[in-house]
């Protein structure tokens, strides 16, 4: 026995509609953030020197410019749905949890734009 519509079956939808798109999503990130972050890391462990001028021959290399670009989108869009997962878990009225959803969004969307704009500025050789 099903407490699923026949539609719902069918399209393999739950209730919301939605499916697991969210989920689905989520750990794609996860799984796309082990390799960005150790190749990250592992690049980071190789500069001589972390200041600006090393950093931009380091970012000048378009491997690396992707691969940090690649890192911030990724990130952002995985911490935007984990935090969205515990504010509809936690957050109980609804408008508290929709002011805090656009909060968040608007923040993951600012700190996401403002790593892009800071590595291209860095790649394409812009002075602080």
């Amino acid at each position: 026995m099903s407490l699923r519509t026949p539609l719902g079956r069918v399209l393999g939808l739950g209730a919301a509609r939605d499916g697991v798109s969210h989920w689905w999503t989520q750990r794609l990130t996860a799984v796309a953030l082990v390799p960005l972050t150790l190749w990250f890391l592992v690049s980071l462990l190789r500069v001589d020197a972390l200041v600006f001028e090393t950093a931009r021959a380091w970012l000048a290399q378009p491997r690396h410019a992707l691969g940090a670009l690649l890192l911030v989108i990724v990130m952002c869009v995985h911490s935007r749905l984990g935090v969205q997962v515990i504010v509809e878990d936690y957050v109980h009225r609804p408008a508290a949890k929709l002011a805090t959803l656009m909060l968040s969004d608007f923040a993951h969307f600012l700190l996401g734009a403002a790593g892009i704009y800071s590595i291209l500025r860095v790649t394409l050789g812009v002075a602080p």
